[in-house]
């Protein structure tokens, strides 16, 4: 939502330059943000609205009072718009206070934008902060007072979209002015433990057994052992006894 603030020294007391500014007819007559106003018989106040024309558009719009203070503060908030890329909500504020030699003015512009509009945020504001200027010169020459003194005001500019700040630059510091930089300590490397065997109490440690070789291997039996050798003698054969 971009709103973009300026201050004005007007030399015209507050009632005279607020009674010109809460009628809403005499907008059309100086400010850049209404087009024209449609005659109204009902008298200045908070919520009275008028029928009125945003510049660049031919449908007719309400402008409506939604804060009055007498003397002090004025606050107008026009209806939405439609367009293709979304919506805008205008709203016009007005704060006066006075001043030795006349009223200082503050005319504040918002416009709440929706949709595609948020994308062109920053177009709206530099538009605002361009007009605004000659707006407030003119209200001056319609009051009487062409003189009046723009005040370089602080121009309060809120986007939805984050600005990119740029980092600041880093301050270097001259060598001679430089404090000292602490010793840093010297840490020495912890010595490793030695890796210990486990070893189960009452239990010696077995010694590796040597490899043997294939040719000390036995066979290992199947399951079906094979007939027996040869060099195993056969069992004798039993020769019949003589009858007696």
């Amino acid at each position: 939502m971009p709103e973009i603030s300026v201050d004005v020294h007007i030399n015209r007391s507050v009632t005279e330059v607020y009674d010109f500014l809460s009628d809403a007819r005499n907008l059309e007559l100086w400010f850049s943000g209404v087009h024209s106003v449609a005659e109204s018989a009902e008298p200045a106040g908070p919520g009275v609205a008028h029928v009125y024309r945003f510049p660049g558009r031919h449908r007719d719009q309400l402008l409506q009072c939604v804060a009055y203070v007498p003397g002090e503060h004025l606050v107008f908030r026009g209806d939405r718009m439609w367009n293709l890329l979304g919506a805008q909500t205008p709203m016009y504020s007005f704060t006066l206070s006075p001043r030795p030699r006349g009223t200082l003015l503050r005319l504040t512009v918002q416009s709440r934008l929706a949709g595609a509009l948020t994308l062109l945020a920053p177009v709206v504001a530099m538009a605002w902060r361009r007009d605004l200027p000659r707006d407030v010169r003119r209200l001056g020459e319609r009051l009487g007072a062409p003189h009046c003194h723009v005040i370089s005001a602080p121009r309060r500019v809120r986007l939805p979209i984050s600005a990119f700040t740029p980092a600041a630059a880093p301050t270097t510091v001259p060598p001679a002015l430089a404090p000292p930089a602490p010793p840093r300590p010297q840490l020495r490397p912890e010595p490793r433990p030695e890796p210990r065997s486990e070893a189960r109490p009452g239990l010696r440690p077995e010694p590796r057994s040597e490899l043997r070789s294939e040719a000390h291997l036995e066979p290992h039996p199947g399951p079906h052992p094979g007939p027996r050798p040869a060099s195993v003698p056969a069992a004798k054969e039993r020769t019949p006894r003589p009858a007696a």
